[in-house]
């Protein structure tokens, strides 16, 4: 059914009409709005909200954010937004993360942005990862009759000039402007496996070896001498049980088909070549300095190995853009990489938006795509020195390690970082640092060759 079952009955019970908008198969409702290709102002979304008393939808515009002091000021309650976990249970006829904004066909209360009622038509989620409806404007109003209307959202300031885009615009801007890539069907298929904590090594191994290419390179990694395996490695799944882990196979495996979504030159600073041996460092780096934080191992070594995606996005869609960039990172190795692309991309061209760096970008297509939350932020925020926030260790740890490679030449900018600092804010001291690097130089070798067997 193209329509969620209980959303089907509840505009048949009310009357109401709707137009579909057969999509491709999508992530999650960015990716559908940006399949659609129609106006993000004429989507609307739900956003759950619970506390003591139960569960409140609220409905707004997609481009909006919820100001949640004005939620509290209608409703007198302190909402706190429901997980995503909750979520599911509560739509269980639903895909995950495409609950439509109908409250009142799953019983649920319902509050309405004021603008939302002023719509002469929205697009919605139906319910599916391939589907959107559309209803007119009073349709949307009869289905939303009862709903409790008001100011939910964050509004603007006023009309004043403003200079400096905050990250939503750009990501709106983005996503309106740009085609951008989806996640590979295979990078896909991973990730949502990874999601799945009933998951075994059995079926990873199957999904991987469907790909002869993944398997050649797990089977490649697992043998290398990064874990001198003293016995025979005959098939991915004795690379997951027997040497990899479970979480290290799926990561790499997911690295490995999310850079197919990317058309970008293998050679020079910021070629596929050079994208590789920084990944693959900073990932190995990442995961040791977790162990000395006590934190998750193998999402620190995703952080690491996802983290400068952002070059690739841009590589892909402004390849005379990305080769100038290259051309003037070679030529400036002192100059901060964000400078650089401010130069490239800030001089009015109509790609100012791509100005905010990278790493921002490659934080948006890392939200966009699903990805976990310390993985989005880790790519967002690791050009911003002094960053203090929500999942501020693994940012600080990919920071690290490119300060640490820095000292030796790799990655995409050679200006000092201030490795003391950085590991004072994680808690380590000078011998700890000082094994790190040790650990480096006692892999250096065999990183180099999976990383040139990666990019070829």
């Amino acid at each position: 059914m193209a329509v969620a079952a209980r959303l089907a009955r509840f505009f048949a019970r009310k009357g109401i009409s709707f137009t579909e908008w057969p999509i491709d198969q999508v992530i999650n409702l960015d990716a559908a709005v940006i399949a659609s290709g129609q106006p993000q102002d004429d989507f609307i979304r739900a956003t759950l909200l619970i506390d003591i008393k139960g569960v409140v939808m609220a409905v707004h515009r997609f481009d909006s954010a919820l100001d949640m002091d004005a939620v509290q000021q209608l409703t007198g309650r302190r909402l706190q937004p429901l997980t995503a976990r909750q979520g599911n249970r509560l739509f269980a006829d639903c895909d995950p993360g495409f609950q439509p904004p109908m409250g009142g066909a799953y019983d649920i209360p319902v509050l309405v942005d004021e603008d939302v009622l002023g719509c002469s038509r929205a697009l919605m989620t139906s319910g599916n990862d391939h589907t959107l409806i559309e209803l007119d404007g009073g349709a949307l109003r009869l289905a939303l009759a009862g709903a409790r209307g008001g100011h939910l959202v964050i509004r603007g300031q006023g009309d004043g000039e403003r200079d400096v885009l905050t990250l939503e615009e750009v990501a709106n801007k983005l996503q309106k402007l740009y085609r951008l890539p989806p996640m590979p069907a295979l990078a896909l298929k991973i990730l949502k496996l990874t999601a799945n904590t009933e998951a075994t090594a059995r079926e990873l191994a199957e999904l991987i070896e469907f790909d002869p290419s993944l398997t050649a390179q797990i089977m490649r990694y697992a043998r290398s001498a990064l874990f001198n395996y003293p016995g025979q490695i005959n098939s991915v799944q004795e690379a997951v049980t027997r040497v990899l882990g479970f979480d290290r196979v799926a990561h790499i495996a997911l690295g490995i088909a999310s850079v197919r979504a990317f058309d970008v030159p293998r050679h020079g600073m910021l070629g596929m070549d050079s994208f590789w041996r920084h990944s693959l460092y900073c990932a190995f780096l990442c995961q040791r300095i977790a162990s000395y934080c006590n934190e998750d191992k193998g999402l620190a070594y995703l952080c690491g190995l996802l983290h400068n995606f952002g070059l690739l996005l841009v590589g892909h869609l402004f390849p005379s853009e990305f080769e100038d960039l290259n051309t003037l990172r070679e030529a400036n190795p002192e100059a901060s990489m964000h400078s650089l692309e401010q130069q490239v991309f800030g001089a009015g061209h109509g790609q100012e938006v791509l100005a905010v760096g990278h790493g921002a970008i490659g934080g948006i297509l890392h939200r966009l795509w699903q990805l976990p939350d310390p993985v989005v932020k880790a790519a967002g925020m690791h050009q911003q020195s002094g960053y203090h926030g929500e999942h501020e260790h693994y940012v600080l740890m990919v920071q690290l390690a490119n300060g640490l490679l820095k000292e030796r030449g790799i990655g995409d900018e050679f200006n000092p970082d201030d490795v003391p600092a950085l590991a004072r804010l994680l808690g380590l001291d000078d011998n700890a640092i000082s094994a790190i690097g040790t650990s480096i130089d006692d892999v250096a070798a065999e990183l180099d060759a999976l990383a040139v067997s990666l990019s070829s």
